[in-house]
């Protein structure tokens, strides 16, 4: 094999452990989605609980399946990711506020940390922009 094959080969495992790494976060922010758009009453009990009326769920799911769908457009990923950093964000300060534990602060962090993992390995441009590579 080339050096030209085995960077061509490598490029392509890389890729491939991104999409599999993207779509650990992609398919729980599907779910978490698609829970607030049905609103069950797990999830109206637990936002509420978290200081949010019951009148956001159904925007919150909105607005993070549209991030979550931009993410996975190979097109649009990066804006989605940043999308998703900001709403993730906005989860950890939740957490914070509601005091509810280093779990539940930590999640939306590795979250955030799995999807730019899986984007950082999937998008070559990315990859050198990110790890600095000339």
């Amino acid at each position: 094999m080339t050096l030209d094959n085995q960077a061509v080969h490598a490029s392509k495992k890389m890729h491939w452990t991104g999409r599999i790494v993207s779509a650990l976060p992609v398919l729980f922010l599907l779910v978490d989605g698609a829970m607030k758009l049905a609103k069950p009453e797990v999830v109206v009990k637990t936002t509420v609980a978290l200081g949010y009326a019951e009148t956001v769920i159904l925007p919150l799911g909105i607005v993070l399946l549209a991030c979550t769908i931009l993410y996975m457009i190979p097109q649009t990923a990066v804006l989605g990711a940043i999308l998703l950093t900001g709403y993730l964000g906005g989860a950890v300060a939740t957490q914070v506020r509601a005091q509810q534990g280093l779990f539940g602060i930590l999640f939306p962090v590795i979250l955030g940390i799995l999807l730019w993992g899986g984007l950082v390995l999937r998008e070559g441009r990315l990859r050198a922009v990110v790890l600095l590579k000339s």
